[in-house]
């Protein structure tokens, strides 16, 4: 039992090493904002793009994936910055995205590859784009997806620990066959509590945003999270892939490491428009 027990979690010094190295300078590139933050996304969204294209078995050109990914929001997230000589500069790569478009309808290529392929635009360009937005609003804008990162991670935390420790019935064997019922509580209930210690800490005496309904909120928003996870499981079990990269080891690929950000990052950002304020700061 213990050996079991055990090799449960073989992976996670691994896991652990690889968070620790990756978490101060994103962390960092969402405080500062502006074109820190720029030169954080485009590179993970270069690099998601060439992770999907292989994932989806495009064959016809596969470095045009990257324009593919990288290009389409780049004009609007420049002038949500400020900054028009950059977004000219972004203009040019739109370009290149449309031409990537053209090129994932290429005889060449199968037509299911094809309109995979196309189909990685929106699932990299809008929570890139979204991820944006949310950061450029004030006040508590840098707050907001710093909560909500700490809410994905802490809802990945919940459900593997909980996951493996509890275990119990599965929650999609179909599509992921390791999820339990028992890692979505217990990611639900991780993120509850994030939620709770931010507005606590982002709000302070003043202006204080309530706990049990920003706590609630957290605790749907890590069901989203696990939509995300589940999706790019179907995903890749659809094209029979155990990972979409090694490029962060113990976790696979950005994808693999980023699936909770696909749903939620836009999400949140609908709640934020409707609303009109970060939910940090809801009276």
């Amino acid at each position: 039992m213990a050996r079991t027990a055990f090799s449960s979690f073989a992976e996670l010094p691994r896991r652990a090493l690889s968070a620790a190295v990756i978490a101060p300078p994103a962390l960092a590139a969402v405080w500062f904002g502006g074109y820190w933050l720029l030169a954080l996304a485009l590179p993970v969204a270069f690099l998601m793009g060439l992770e999907w294209g292989r994932l989806v078995g495009y064959g016809g050109h596969p470095w045009l994936v990257r324009a593919l990914a990288i290009a389409a929001p780049q004009p609007v997230l420049a002038l949500l910055i400020g900054g028009w000589p950059i977004a000219a500069l972004h203009l040019l790569l739109l370009a290149g995205a449309l031409y990537a478009l053209a090129g994932a309808l290429d005889r060449d290529a199968s037509k299911q590859s094809g309109l995979w392929y196309a189909a990685g635009l929106p699932a990299i360009g809008l929570p890139v784009l979204c991820l944006v937005w949310l950061r450029a609003q004030e006040p508590a804008g840098a707050e907001t997806v710093l909560w909500l990162v700490a809410l994905v991670i802490a809802t990945d935390i919940g459900a593997y620990f909980c996951g493996r420790l509890i275990g119990g019935p599965k929650l999609m064997p179909r599509i992921s066959p390791k999820k339990t019922w028992a890692g979505l509580v217990g990611g639900m209930a991780a993120a509850a509590c994030i939620g709770a210690l931010a507005t606590t800490l982002v709000a302070g005496d003043e202006g204080r945003a309530p706990v049990m309904a920003v706590a609630l909120l957290s605790a749907l928003l890590a069901v989203v999270a696990q939509t995300g996870d589940l999706a790019e499981s179907a995903v890749k079990r659809n094209f029979n892939v155990k990972d979409s990269g090694t490029l962060i080891p113990g976790h696979g690929g950005l994808f693999d490491r980023l699936d909770g950000f696909l749903i939620t990052l836009p999400a949140l950002a609908l709640l934020v428009a409707l609303t009109g304020m970060s939910v940090l700061q809801w009276q």
